[in-house]
């Protein structure tokens, strides 16, 4: 089974000549095909944590690892490279381009990754799982804000990533729409053993994902 993992990661900013240590020497684990929940106050650390995760930033000490690959020995060029098929990411705002079509959006993935083979059946079956096929033509003005956040999902898992980075993806919904997305991120996750990491203020949410880590005061510790 494949699992991505951080070992004693630690990260600090200047801020108006003081050091803040935001993460301090913390370890963490996942598997494919688990959810795990990061909760934690606002500025505690939850992006920063999720950004060095993924390869977006870089920790100050620590390592990631996927399986025995220390992908942060290997340089940004090598990591930049394997990140294109080991994540996806959802955030609390869509990024959907405005002037592409859900399909065209969802098919964007792959041309950023030059992969020009044919990926209709894939796009469609994954809009079909989101219940949006029948909006496949549409653009996202035309959309309500849980439609735009299914078809932001959707991009986000369309090339099969090992794990799926998610940032407050219900941070503007409604609760019933944000309840949707909460359920189907964990059927995706489950049906298409995806791992995915899901930082998050709704405790609702943390409750259905296989185990949960709170962030606070630069330590990661499981609840």
């Amino acid at each position: 089974m494949n699992k991505l993992r951080a070992e004693n990661i630690s990260k600090s900013f200047i801020s108006a000549s003081h050091k803040i240590n935001v993460l301090a020497n913390i370890s963490f684990s996942i598997n494919e095909g688990q959810s795990v929940g990061i909760i934690g106050s606002s500025g505690s650390g939850k992006t920063t944590f999720l950004q060095i995760l993924a390869g977006l930033d870089n920790a100050d000490e620590g390592n990631i690892y996927f399986n025995d690959i220390n992908l942060s020995a290997n340089g940004d060029k090598q990591f930049n490279e394997m990140r294109k098929n080991l994540f996806g990411y959802a955030y609390q705002f869509h990024y959907l381009l405005d002037d592409l079509t859900v399909y065209e959006n969802c098919n964007l993935v792959f041309k950023i990754a030059k992969n020009y083979n044919d990926q209709s059946s894939k796009i469609l079956q994954i809009l079909d799982e989101l219940g949006i096929s029948h909006l496949r033509d549409s653009y996202p003005y035309m959309l309500s804000g849980g439609e735009r956040q299914r078809v932001a999902i959707a991009r986000a898992i369309v090339h099969q990533p090992r794990f799926v980075i998610m940032d407050e993806p219900t941070g503007n919904l409604d609760q019933d729409n944000a309840e949707i997305i909460q359920d189907l991120t964990i059927k995706l996750s489950k049906n298409h053993n995806i791992g995915i990491v899901v930082a998050t203020h709704d405790l609702q949410y943390a409750d259905k994902l296989d185990c949960v880590f709170r962030i606070e005061k630069g330590d990661l510790k499981s609840i």
